[in-house]
């Protein structure tokens, strides 16, 4: 019994301190979902960490010795606490994002994390070295019952309920409760006689594992990882910036440990192969078929159980051929370093390797060629049938990487995501174009013919929200303008002699594509200045800039910086702006309404707001800003009153936003 209970407590402690950590360091890195997949990464690198210390230390210390290293270890751990990342770690611009992370989270949780990582590995040794006669890999699937729980209750119950600092205190001091039963058990371990001394017979200790099975299992892991995190970064960034979307993959990939690993023979090749086959055509078929690219729930509905499907073989197949308990440490020494290294190639390698998120299609075809191998003993039709769909794997790989580059005139990927830019129509012509694609999402067009070149387009045509901003000031001499996210930089084209256009952005690759691809920055009267770096980092290091409008509009393929959209974060925007300034929220999204979302700050903060909402028609796009000023008489000129502002809906019973407190389920549309 406290065998099972220690190491579900420090698998849930395990899998609830990756949300937390994520979500605190979130705002530092600009919001993005990358941010998730680099934690992925250093998780899943400290847990090999923690399982080669397991395999080590069990394999080379006695009892004893392993008993005081541990206790040490542990209260070494206690020593690090609270776990709360230290401001020192914030970003000034120039860090490599995803070294920074890694090197923040080992300075903050590296130690602690290691322990809990070790403890599954480590107590199910001493339990089969205690208990002969007993099944150790039941509490694997305890483990994971655990994680599963963790990360369903962190949306539930935690995050709704406590905030930032009260989570960290939460999980730090259930971390010391674990830490004294885990001292307590390894003791008991060390002193007690085994199970075998008292009459209990042993259990024959198998063959070891040859070399060909530890290259099975480091496939299937590795297969299983890179295809929990491609899809996690396909529907985040090209399906559905849905909050706390990318913990439905990883709940599914628990799930199927935790199925896999219960011992009951759920898992049945026999039966598999077909469904296994069927889901990874439905994925094909999506991947190459753009018709339903936009159908939001039969793109979750084919890739989330698509995903579940892959990972019961992956993981069930890892059951089938476990080793004996003896050689269990190193068992799973094997399937971390195969997860780690699924992580690597999809949050490191991919990255610099690629120019668009290929590694889904690459991960399929991986799954195809092991589902050809482990089923082809089965039968005939199987054999064939495998081989058949890993062909059609590996076509439509091709396929898909050839039409995703289709009018594409420059393609990047970095930390913060994929960015295209396509060419449209005949050079010369008034239908030439260009376009700013970041996954699927366009951040603005611009006309390259001269006599259009500089005309405002999309969501800043003159009849938006900004535009009608900013239109609104040309009686004065000189402006001061600051956009957050810079895009084509297509505001600038407002831009007259006199004024001032700051923009802010995070992503150094989008200030070289605006300045290089498109020409609104160049032919601008305006002065213009770039700021690399997370726009709201900077303007807390700023003195006031004394902007006349302030474009918030950093939301990239409808993901949202929610920490951009926080009383805090208004309270530093309105610090910047003159008296009757107006910081203009662009919230156009598909899934989510964030209008009451500012209507509700702008109250908190004694400030008034108007919404500006335009519909799609032939040559406009449709866009939604909600405009926040501290001056009410500011929304009375001409031609915000002409665009269309209305007053927004207002939720006097909800809370505002806050660093500590969002909730984003409760605007889903």
């Amino acid at each position: 019994m406290f065998y099972a209970a220690t190491i579900f407590l420090s698998s849930f402690l395990l899998f609830l301190v990756q949300p937390l950590l994520a979500r605190l360091i979130l705002p530092w890195f600009g919001g993005t979902a990358a941010v998730w997949t680099t934690c992925m990464l250093f998780f899943q690198t400290m847990l090999l960490a923690g399982y080669a210390y397991a395999h080590a230390t069990n394999a080379r210390l006695a009892p004893r010795a392993q008993a005081v290293l541990h206790t040490v270890l542990l209260a070494a751990a206690l020593l690090t606490l609270p776990i709360a990342p230290s401001e020192g770690w914030k970003p000034l611009g120039g860090e490599a994002p995803t070294v920074h992370i890694l090197l923040l989270l080992a300075a903050t949780v590296a130690l602690p994390y290691l322990l809990l990582s070790a403890t599954s590995p480590l107590l199910q040794a001493w339990f089969a070295r205690l208990r002969p006669g007993a099944n150790p890999y039941r509490l694997f699937a305890i483990s994971n019952l655990a994680s599963l729980l963790a990360l369903i209750g962190y949306p539930v119950v935690v995050e709704p309920f406590f905030g930032n600092a009260e989570q960290v205190s939460l999980w730090s001091g259930l971390f010391a409760v674990f830490a004294l039963l885990c001292a307590a058990l390894s003791w008991q371990a060390a002193t007690a006689a085994p199970a075998a001394v008292i009459g209990v017979p042993a259990r024959p200790e198998g063959a070891p594992p040859a070399k060909a099975d530890y290259v099975l299992w480091l496939a299937l892991s590795a297969t299983g990882s890179v295809l929990l995190l491609a899809v996690t970064n396909h529907i985040t960034q090209n399906v559905a910036a849905i909050p706390l979307l990318w913990l439905a993959p990883l709940t599914l990939y628990l799930l199927t440990f935790i199925i896999a690993f219960e011992g009951r023979g759920w898992y049945r090749p026999e039966t598999a192969w077909s469904f296994v086959l069927v889901w990874i055509g439905g994925m094909l078929w999506l991947i190459v078929d753009p018709d339903h690219q936009f159908d939001l729930w039969l793109q979750l509905g084919m890739y989330l159980s698509g995903l579940f499907v892959a990972c019961l073989f992956c993981h069930g197949e890892l059951y089938r051929t476990r080793p004996a308990p003896r050689h269990l440490t190193a068992f799973y020494l094997t399937v971390s370093a195969g997860g780690a290294l699924g992580g690597l190639l999809v949050a490191v390698v991919a990255p610099l390797v690629f120019n668009a998120y290929y590694e889904l299609p690459l991960g399929l075809v991986a799954l195809a060629f092991l589902a050809a191998v482990r089923f082809a003993g089965l039968s005939n039709f199987a054999r064939a049938a495998s081989l058949l769909m890993l062909m059609a794997s590996a076509g439509s790989a091709i396929y898909d990487g050839l039409r995703y580059q289709k009018d594409v005139r420059f393609s990047t990927r970095n930390f913060y995501g994929v960015m295209r830019v396509k060419e449209f129509g005949t050079p010369g012509e008034e239908n030439h174009l260009r376009r700013l694609l970041h996954g699927v999402i366009m951040h603005g067009e611009q006309y390259l013919h001269p006599e259009f070149r500089q005309r405002p387009t999309t969501y800043y045509q003159p009849s938006s929200g900004a535009g009608a901003a900013i239109r609104s000031l040309g009686e004065r001499k000189a402006i001061r303008v600051g956009v957050i996210g810079l895009g084509t930089g297509t505001l600038a084209a407002y831009g007259r002699k006199g004024d001032v256009y700051r923009f802010y952005d995070i992503n150094p690759e989008v200030l070289e594509v605006a300045q290089r691809e498109f020409a609104y920055l160049v032919d601008s009267d305006a002065s213009i200045e770039l700021v690399l770096g997370d726009a709201r980092l900077s303007l807390e290091r700023e003195t006031p800039q004394n902007f006349d409008v302030l474009a918030v509009d950093a939301f990239s393929s409808d993901s949202i910086p929610v920490h951009l959209i926080t009383r805090e974060a208004l309270a530093v925007y309105l610090r910047h702006m003159k008296p009757d300034g107006i910081v203009a929220f662009h919230v156009s999204n598909r899934f989510l309404n964030l209008v009451p979302v500012v209507a509700r700050l702008a109250e908190d903060q004694k400030a008034h707001a108007v919404l500006v909402d335009e519909e799609s028609s032939e040559d406009r796009t449709t866009s939604t800003w909600v405009l926040v000023s501290r001056d009410p008489n500011a929304f009375e000129r001409p031609e915000i009153v002409e665009a269309g502002a209305t007053v927004p809906e207002s939720r006097n019973d909800w809370r505002a936003w806050t660093d500590d407190y969002s909730n984003l389920v409760q605007i889903l549309k």
